[in-house]
């Protein structure tokens, strides 16, 4: 595996790590009774997703990086469609398909 690859699938883990923490954001504060361990689990998973960004930010440059955490933004709104089962409308969709080639330009540049 090449090194661009590595920090890609490091890059993923992170931003995934940052929708899941999302998620969980959500679920501690709608379902008050689980607050503690759903706020707990998002917590540890945005420093999960902090620890891993830092790796791959100490590597490469900050346009690049930066740029491929927009993955972020689409975890969110699939884990919000398929998990919370949340109403995204056809614009959304059609922001995430353009984000998606962007991230997907970005990260072969």
């Amino acid at each position: 595996m090449n090194r661009k690859a590595g920090l890609i699938g490091i890059l993923l883990v992170s931003t995934l790590l940052g929708a899941v923490g999302q998620l969980m954001f959500k679920y501690a504060f709608v379902d008050k009774p689980m607050l503690v361990p759903y706020f707990s689990i998002a917590v540890i998973a945005y420093l999960a997703s902090t620890v891993f960004y830092f790796y791959v930010l100490s590597r490469v440059h900050l346009s690049w990086a930066y740029s491929i955490g927009g993955l972020s933004y689409i975890f969110t709104v699939l884990l919000a469609a398929f998990v919370l089962m949340e109403y995204v409308p056809l614009l959304r969709w059609i922001g995430v398909v353009v984000i998606t080639i962007g991230v997907i330009v970005i990260g072969f540049s």
